[in-house]
């Protein structure tokens, strides 16, 4: 058998490529990028579901990312190239949130369409409509059209739309007018543009919980494919099979290490729904987030930092100190973390003084607990949450050290929230101000998170400490559980 020169060899690589790129979006997009683009996991998925669409299925479809992973060059920028060089005859309509970049999406579509579409499916861009924002197929009623939410695509139809970032930032994102506005373009001219058996496909990275996804998975009667991928996996059934804790493309350095120092430059909030898609609601559910009071070490730091009257000076004295502890349901790393906390009262105000919190095994929630117990010798109570491997840790510590009183968890975690929520309403709750402490974010991201946000275990601790430390004859679960019909 005769050794083929390179030459040769690349030549027959060529055309290997060539007729992939035909048959499979995934080897399409690569080569519509001469070689410049890379696949990851994330986009792989993406890939296998859009074939399914170029193949004919109806589908619809939600995306959810962070920025910089390559949804937009994976999807808008270049889909609707290969769909309708796929399917001739196909209607596509993009939107975005500004004309100029839905012009982007109709150019870079139509140009891969004109270096493409001929050479490999035989296909060619019609010469009298080919302009950026509507260009059809010769010979053909196919085509593609671009525009901005609010643009005019009277008597335009779709056998497939893409939506692409109706938002633009956290302004609009944060303005009900604007959501409004996006909301009644879809439902009065978007929605009736979809021919029957349509595909559907919205591109997002969520700002806020009333977003246009947010809207469609509440009202709409679609039945979604949801890609949400979250920069770090937080769940268990993660759609890529990831480990808690794992980033979601780290081969283009948004790994965990840079995943820690975003979070702290953005914000526990902006982190929570631009990163992992998770939107947290501005105001809170059960917990308001302008009910949130802070507390200073000095006179001076609220000086030096100008901070406004409603922000306090840690009491030097206070009437009782303990600790509250929410230990893990089993020692994997795909567990609840473990959160343990300092609360102390002072007459009617309750202060979070200290906080250890991530995952933890048995063994060093153990070691947590003593560490904390010699840090706040004062603080003589411990409350362990009688349950999971609370229990173990209770049968544990209790004859080493003195004080640890096991809770048994009474009424469900949403009831014991609203037993305690009446305190931080009344402007009784202090916390640390951002300033001292960091992981103050991450309390209150979690708590007006609850009961939809990925972890609840911050907030167990939290209810279990004020309920213990409440100062009436009766607790506050009781009294609430009283007054709400329990």
């Amino acid at each position: 058998m005769p050794t083929l020169s390179k030459k040769q060899i690349s030549v027959i690589a060529k055309q290997a490529q060539r007729e992939l790129a035909k048959r499979n979006y995934h080897d399409y997009v690569v080569y519509a990028h001469h070689g410049q683009y890379k696949h990851f996991r994330h986009t792989e998925l993406v890939c296998d579901v859009l074939q399914r669409i170029a193949e004919g299925e109806q589908l619809s479809v939600l995306i959810e990312m962070p920025p910089r992973h390559g949804k937009s060059m994976t999807v808008s920028e270049t889909f609707p190239s290969f769909y309708l060089a796929k399917n001739p005859t196909k209607r596509v309509i993009t939107a975005a949130y500004s004309d100029g970049l839905a012009k982007k999406f109709g150019r870079l579509n139509r140009n891969k369409f004109v270096e493409f579409a001929n050479d490999l499916f035989g296909i060619k861009i019609s010469e009298s409509n080919a302009s950026i924002k509507d260009w059809g197929i010769q010979d053909s009623d196919g085509g593609m059209i671009a525009t901005g939410i609010g643009g005019s695509i009277t008597g335009q139809g779709a056998d497939l739309m893409i939506i692409d970032d109706p938002i633009k930032n956290a302004k609009e994102a944060n303005s009900q007018v604007i959501r409004d506005s996006i909301w009644d373009e879809w439902e009065s001219t978007l929605s009736t543009r979809l021919h029957d058996g349509a595909s559907l496909i919205v591109i997002m990275t969520r700002w806020h919980e009333d977003d246009l996804i947010g809207r469609l998975l509440a009202r709409s009667p679609r039945k979604w494919i949801r890609l949400r991928l979250p920069a770090i996996a937080e769940d268990e059934d993660d759609l890529l099979g990831r480990e808690v804790g794992e980033a979601l493309c780290p081969e283009l350095g948004f790994n965990e290490k840079w995943a820690e120092q975003k979070k702290v430059e953005v914000g526990s909030r902006t982190w929570a729904s631009l990163y992992q898609q998770r939107p947290t609601p501005a105001g809170g559910n059960i917990f308001k987030r302008e009910w949130m009071r802070y507390y200073v070490r000095t006179e001076q730091q609220k000086r030096e930092w100008g901070l406004s009257d409603d922000v306090i000076v840690l009491p030097i004295h206070f009437d009782k100190l303990a600790q509250s502890w929410d230990c893990a349901f089993k020692d994997t790393s795909t567990s609840d973390p473990v959160a343990g906390g300092v609360w102390a009262r002072k007459k009617g105000q309750y202060f979070l003084l200290d906080v250890n919190h991530g995952r933890k095994g048995f063994v060093d929630t153990i070691k947590a607990i003593r560490a904390m117990s010699d840090k706040w010798p004062q603080a003589r109570s411990k409350y362990v949450e009688d349950k999971a491997n609370g229990s173990a840790v209770i049968e544990m510590l209790q004859d080493e050290i003195s004080g640890i009183i096991p809770v048994e968890p009474d009424g469900g975690k949403e009831v014991r929230a609203h037993a305690v929520s009446p305190l931080f309403e009344a402007g009784n709750v202090f916390l640390p101000h951002p300033n001292i402490c960091s992981w103050t974010e991450d309390v209150i991201e979690e708590l007006v998170s609850f009961p939809n946000a990925a972890h609840d275990d911050l907030v167990d601790m939290t209810t279990q400490a004020l309920n213990q430390l409440y100062t009436n004859n009766s607790s506050l679960l009781d009294r609430f559980k009283r007054q709400a019909g329990y």
